[in-house]
């Protein structure tokens, strides 16, 4: 199983179309995937989990309440899961990092980072909206400081992946990088 988390509105549905030609249910405002939705692609099942964080109309505490179902989905289907692919808006995700830092807080991107690290689940960060960032260098160097680790893009070049789902830029190294994780994984569990 592959799972898609992230943000609302940052991509996951048409990321997911533009790497397996299959539409998943999407819209143009946050929250309008509200339960994982499924899909299979090459023999895999493919989930589009909905977004996380603030979600324009929605109450706070439904808001809440999907993010702890996600949590329990991924906590009771971690054994199933080969691939976590963490979208975030590359545009924003900064701002909104350090936005939550300065109120002392665990920005919830990185805290969905940590979780997956802590479940073992293999992981890619997709770096999306790659055509709005101005230095693609500097903006994912900043990225891996703020998700805890040390080190440049250089060193985390399969981890950290900007693509543009909108225009299809960079998805063919995701499908590589995807592969290759998934080979990796699969070869964990024989």
């Amino acid at each position: 199983m592959i799972i898609f988390v992230g943000r609302s509105n940052v991509g996951k549905s048409t990321l997911i179309y533009k790497l397996t030609g299959k539409k998943v249910r999407r819209g143009k405002k946050p929250g309008v995937t509200r339960k994982p939705v499924e899909i299979v692609w090459r023999n895999k099942r493919v989930i589009d989990m909905p977004g996380f964080g603030f979600m324009s109309g929605l109450p706070k505490h439904v808001q809440e309440k999907i993010k702890t179902e996600i949590v329990h989905f991924i906590e009771e289907h971690a054994d199933e899961i080969e691939l976590a692919i963490l979208v975030i808006d590359g545009k924003s995700a900064l701002e909104i990092i350090e936005r939550w830092e300065k109120r002392g807080e665990i920005p919830i991107d990185v805290e969905f980072f940590q979780f997956l690290q802590e479940l073992k689940i293999p992981t890619i960060v997709a770096v999306n909206k790659l055509d709005k960032i101005k230095n693609v260098n500097l903006t994912i160097n900043k990225l891996i400081e703020k998700f805890g680790l040390s080190g440049t893009w250089e060193d985390y070049k399969e981890l950290f992946v900007p693509v543009s789902a909108k225009f299809g830029t960079n998805i063919e190294e995701l499908k590589k990088i995807i592969d290759k994780k998934l080979r990796k994984s699969q070869g964990l569990r024989e």
